[in-house]
């Protein structure tokens, strides 16, 4: 049965999900289209059509260049591309209102679309949630900043453009999920790698006050003085470098006027956004972020990590963060060999090194820690090729749950809501790979509960994972705890207890590291610049 649902721009007409008792809503926009004098210009209100609006296709994805994220979507390109997605097994609005998770797609700010079928919300939705996802904008028409974009700018702001699109999208929805047998008053926001950079952004903005009660960040949530954020999706810019990093991009464009830059065709703004990276920023490595990212504009983004900490200025909403085994340059032991054969590394923005031989790990040690080196290698010793992708893996495995644990302590500092810190450690089924890995992103699926029948690389133990993920995502977006009825217990995070819960090979508490390990990154983080 096809349900029709009014918008505050128009009725909107859904269509049966694979199971029947869910309506899918594909497409929906939720802001005007960005273009002509619209580009660069913080979205507008959606504009309202006469009929129902048949909402039984995704609409385009973002202008980007091609890659993994599009993969079998045959979706057209445009820059008519707020639109979102929703999943609901409401019946009618009349219904008890239910927890509603708004999803924010990953792709390095660069890449992506919310209509990636690892996002498909049905299996959430049979758990009472209403699921949403939706597109915003990308690389250059996203994140462009200019000193004329900023002047024109009431808030002489500018480069934000793909973050005030997320703030639109929440925006409709507190105005328009009632209808859809959404709460507005339980929202949560979620997202992975540059979806979870994002999180912690309007987690941080004034602008998003109010829009959402808790947040769920996948990959990665980072102390403000750990280097490894400067070029993860976690990375920001200066306005006063976004906007020299513009000028010379529109100046490479032949775009000497933002009239110019207004009237290029959107192909040439994207060419090269996929390589792009800013080569300015000290990671303590070869690692760098995208070019185009979020800006600290003083408006949508006022200040930066520890500023917003320090000063309790974040909104107050509850959180549940955590990272992968192998992610952040970490790597299952099966691909070491593979990583000695590869040759030399093209830096793709936002890729972390991998260190599998003995001379590129203490280089790169002497480069990050300076004068901790010596420490560094007593901690984490290495003679052999072998041991050094060990201590490798296992050092950029205790960074992420020691960055993470202490990020969690300054959130908390002024904020009155729990806080849940994970560890994703299952092997399972990685597109373009032979063997499993924990890799990044590899929890999607399981969260969102999306390891179809038909895929026959799915065990029946992953199947029983993905049950349990899923189970504690529903939970956290209906009450801000993950337990419930038959899980394993999911502790919170407290200041004294340094654990963090271990979910996918196994459920449980486990220690950050051993004590002298633990200890030396406290010290070394203590070292360095805070952002």
């Amino acid at each position: 049965m096809h349900r029709t649902v009014k918008t505050e721009a128009g009725l909107v007409e859904g269509i049966p999900g694979v199971d029947r008792s869910l309506t899918v809503f594909r497409g929906i926009p939720y802001a005007a289209p960005p273009v002509e004098s619209l580009r660069w210009q913080p979205p507008q209100p959606p504009v309202a059509w006469t009929g129902v609006y048949r909402a039984n296709s995704f609409g385009p994805t973002a202008p980007q260049a091609p890659g993994p994220e599009l993969n079998g979507l045959d979706l057209p390109m445009s820059e008519d591309c707020l639109r979102l997605n929703i999943w609901t097994k409401a019946a009618c609005a009349d219904e008890q209102p239910r927890p509603v998770l708004v999803w924010i797609h990953g792709g390095g700010y660069r890449v992506g679309t919310g209509a990636n079928p690892r996002y498909d919300g049905e299996a959430l939705a049979r758990k009472g949630i209403v699921v949403v996802t939706f597109n915003y904008r990308l690389g250059a028409l996203g994140f462009l900043a200019t000193p004329e974009l900023s002047k024109e700018s009431e808030h002489h702001a500018s480069g934000n453009y793909g973050l005030l699109d997320q703030i639109a999208a929440l925006k409709w929805v507190q105005r328009n999920i009632t209808h859809f047998g959404g709460d507005p008053d339980r929202v949560t926001v979620a997202g992975q790698s540059a979806g979870a950079g994002s999180v912690h952004f309007l987690a941080m903005s004034p602008l998003a006050e109010g829009l959402f009660h808790r947040a769920v960040a996948q990959s990665h949530a980072r102390h403000a003085r750990d280097p490894e954020l400067r070029y993860l999706a976690t990375s920001y810019r200066t306005l006063s470098d976004a906007e020299a990093a513009g000028t010379q991009y529109a100046t490479d464009r032949g775009a000497r006027t933002l009239q110019r830059l207004r009237t290029l065709p959107w192909p040439r703004l994207v060419e090269g956004n996929a390589s792009a990276v800013d080569s300015a920023i000290d990671t303590g490595g070869p690692a760098k972020p995208p070019l185009f990212r979020p800006v600290i504009d003083g408006w949508a983004i006022p200040h930066g990590y520890e500023d917003t900490y320090l000063k309790g200025l974040q909104n107050n909403v509850g959180y549940l963060a955590g990272s992968n085994l192998d992610e952040s340059g970490a790597i299952p032991e099966s691909a070491f060999a593979a990583h000695r054969t590869a040759g030399k590394r093209i830096w793709r923005p936002g890729a972390p090194p991998v260190h599998v031989t003995r001379e590129d790990y203490v280089t790169a040690s002497r480069q990050k820690f300076g004068a901790m080196t010596e420490e560094f290698l007593r901690l984490y010793p290495a003679n052999t090729d072998d041991e050094a992708a060990h201590a490798h893996c296992a050092a950029v495995r205790d960074n992420a749950r020691v960055s993470t644990w202490l990020w969690a302590r300054d959130w908390t500092a002024h904020s009155s809501r729990p806080v849940y810190t994970y560890f994703w450690t299952h092997a399972s089924p990685t597109p373009g790979h032979g063997t499993r890995r924990a890799s990044h992103g590899s929890e999607i699926g399981f969260v969102f509960g999306n390891l179809h029948a038909d895929h026959t690389e799915y065990s029946d133990k992953d199947r029983d994972i993905a049950e349990t993920m899923s189970s504690y995502w529903a939970n956290f977006a209906a009450t801000g705890d993950p337990n419930g009825p038959g899980l394993p217990t999911w502790p919170a995070w407290e200041p004294d207890t340094p654990t963090v819960m271990e979910v996918g090979g196994e459920f449980a508490p486990i220690p950050l590291a051993d004590t002298p390990r633990l200890d030396f990154w406290k010290r070394f983080f203590h070292t360095q610049q805070a952002w």
